[in-house]
């Protein structure tokens, strides 16, 4: 089951950036699977942009020419796994452009609007997570959770580690 986790940083507007940066240095180390993030900010005037951590057009490029590439070798030779694979990056690339992927836009845009221009905003959708670790490594980073899928026990456990003062190294 994915667990998503959406806070809001009123504090830095790089402040969901540094913590999205602390997840994927927990991912490296088999405590979370991030499956997705969003970063939310908001301009000076007043527009939302959100920040996706996973390239689609690039993901799809690479799928597509590898497909197209095997199947052009296959049917046509060389000149034809060439050509294949040049068509399959190029349509790999616009159908990644076009997906959505994880995290459903419409909800991070909702949620989204209560991000001021001073602030950012972190959703998390993880496939995995080991809750008493990666709260842990959340302690003292601000944030207020706007919306998470984890029991009620630990999103107050979670919440509290947010409001905690940084521990210093």
């Amino acid at each position: 089951m994915k667990t998503l986790i959406a806070v809001i940083y009123n504090h830095r507007p790089d402040a969901a950036a540094q913590v999205l940066t602390t997840l994927q240095d927990l991912q490296r180390e088999y405590l979370i699977d991030l499956d997705d993030a969003v970063i939310v900010r908001r301009n000076d005037k007043g527009k939302l942009f959100l920040q996706q951590s996973v390239n689609l057009a690039a993901a799809g490029a690479w799928t597509g020419a590898f497909w197209g590439m095997l199947i052009g070798l296959i049917f046509a030779g060389p000149l034809g796994g060439t050509i294949a694979g040049a068509a399959g990056a190029g349509l790999g690339a616009l159908s990644g452009s076009l997906d959505d992927y994880g995290l459903d836009d419409e909800f991070v845009l909702e949620l989204g609007h209560e991000v001021n221009s001073c602030c950012s905003a972190l959703f998390v959708l993880a496939r995995s997570i080991t809750t008493d670790k990666v709260i842990e490594a959340l302690e003292g980073s601000g944030g207020r959770v706007l919306r998470t899928s984890l029991p009620m026990d630990i999103e107050e456990r979670l919440q509290a580690a947010l409001d905690a003062t940084p521990k210093t190294t």
